[in-house]
């Protein structure tokens, strides 16, 4: 400890260094290993140059419509990495030319190992367009990548073990951490791909009805990430009887905070079930929200409404309270419009004008029944009447088709010189009371 508080050793170590590191790079081994690094270097820049220049496949990205377009497009992708590639080739070469000329290599085989960094991170930005993929590849595989090329992944990975917890008989190191953090977040990813194109496969089979496709799509997510769960436990290395304790574990769980969530799963395993929801219905809940049904996952339901918004619905609702599903066994529905006309007009021919004029519009249905207006009473300023008619499907917030069918009862009105009355007062004076006069007082 001493000759580190010693200011001579200091200068002696630091001379010692700087001789040899001027030793070094006098040395013929040092300029023979640079100029076999730069020319491999030069070489394979020029040869990239050429085949780029003379290949047409290399130089010009194909047309959709000209020949083996899928093979030149990958050729063509591939001329991104004919540099890095023909480095790490001629390095390759060049690491046993000077090995026997000059009796040492390890400069180029440094040099080697980057032009294989180089040509892995120049493969993931040309190849891999999702950005999350692409980020994890260049922030952990680009690190990984260099340790095994210099030969200081063993090391680092014990190192990292060797930082570690003991709690009973269970040992989590550091090591664990990162490669559980990692394989989860690989396998869950490639997961939720699956997930998406099974699901697109399950609901394109047109042979199954809209229910049964999603009852499949759904036992087959809960199954693919069943299995993904298995198979990060075998990665990590863990005994699948570890299970037990872990189901233990969850059932605990479950009877003290995880009510909701196993009550939400298995309310939607019943609903696909029973088949009382499917996507597309238009569902109405117990506080007058409403929309269409555009997805039945685990945990909940979402409904899409017709301004753009999105309602996430517990599936514990649909199976514990009240709700109106206006679409399951039949599309049709019957809506109704009010209007009023003047007490001076001939209310007999009123319902003809109107029905007659509404059946022509394309989104009124005859069956199952006609349209049908109906007198409803006499109002304070007018007759009222009311129009009921027949759709398939829902008003879109009775502003779709009961528009159309208030400006149709407007202009039929107006060409059948039909008045709709404005609200009216009548105001009676029952007695007028006589003026105050006021006398003037004389004086006497």
């Amino acid at each position: 400890m001493q000759k580190y508080l010693d200011v001579t050793w200091w200068q002696e170590t630091g001379l010692t260094i700087l001789d040899g590191l001027i030793g070094w790079l006098t040395s013929p081994q040092f300029y023979a290993q640079i100029g076999a690094i730069v020319g491999c270097v030069i070489a394979a820049w020029f040869i990239a140059r050429v085949l780029k220049r003379k290949v047409s496949w290399f130089a010009i990205a194909p047309e959709k419509d000209a020949p083996w377009f899928r093979i030149r497009q990958y050729v063509f992708a591939l001329s991104d990495l004919l540099f890095p590639a023909l480095c790490y080739v001629l390095l390759g070469f060049a690491v046993d030319i000077v090995q026997t000329t000059v009796g040492a290599s390890w400069l180029v085989k440094i040099a080697r190992g980057v032009s294989v960094i180089f040509l892995l991170y120049s493969a993931i930005n040309r190849f891999i367009t999702n950005p999350m993929l692409r980020t994890a590849l260049l922030y952990i595989g680009i690190p990984v990548a260099t340790l095994q090329v210099f030969e200081y992944l063993d090391e680092t990975t014990a190192f990292l073990d060797g930082i570690s917890m003991q709690a009973g008989n269970i040992r989590i190191s550091l090591y664990f951490l990162l490669k559980a953090a990692i394989a989860g977040g690989f396998f869950f990813w490639l997961g939720s791909i699956s997930n998406r194109t099974g699901q697109t496969a399950i609901r394109n089979q047109d042979a199954l009805d809209r229910p049964t496709q999603e009852l499949f799509a759904k036992l087959f997510q809960i199954a693919l990430f069943a299995g993904i769960f298995i198979l990060l436990l075998q990665v990590l290395g863990l005994d699948l009887t570890a299970l037990a304790v872990l189901g233990g574990a969850i059932g605990v769980g479950i009877g003290f905070g995880l009510q909701q969530i196993a009550s939400n799963f298995i309310s939607g395993i019943i609903l696909l079930i029973e088949r009382t929801l499917t996507v597309g219905d238009y569902i109405e809940l117990e506080d007058g929200r409403g929309g269409i049904l555009s997805e039945l996952n685990m945990r909940s339901t979402t409904l899409e409404t017709y301004d753009g918004k999105e309602i996430m619905v517990p599936n514990e609702k649909f199976i514990t309270t009240t709700f109106v599903n206006w679409t399951r066994d039949d599309p049709r529905q019957r809506y109704e419009i009010e209007f009023s006309v003047s007490y001076d007009t001939d209310i007999r021919k009123v319902p003809d004008l109107i029905t007659a004029a509404v059946s022509k519009h394309p989104g009124v249905l005859q069956e199952p029944e006609k349209p049908d207006c109906e007198l409803r009473g006499f109002g304070d300023s007018g007759i009222n009447f009311g129009l009921e008619f027949w759709i398939k499907g829902i008003d879109d917030g009775k502003n779709k088709i009961s528009s159309d069918l208030l400006f149709i009862v407007w202009e039929t009105l107006r060409e059948n010189n039909i008045a709709i009355p404005y609200p009216q007062r009548e105001v009676r004076i029952i007695h007028d009371r006589p003026k105050l006069s006021i006398k003037k007082s004389t004086k006497s």
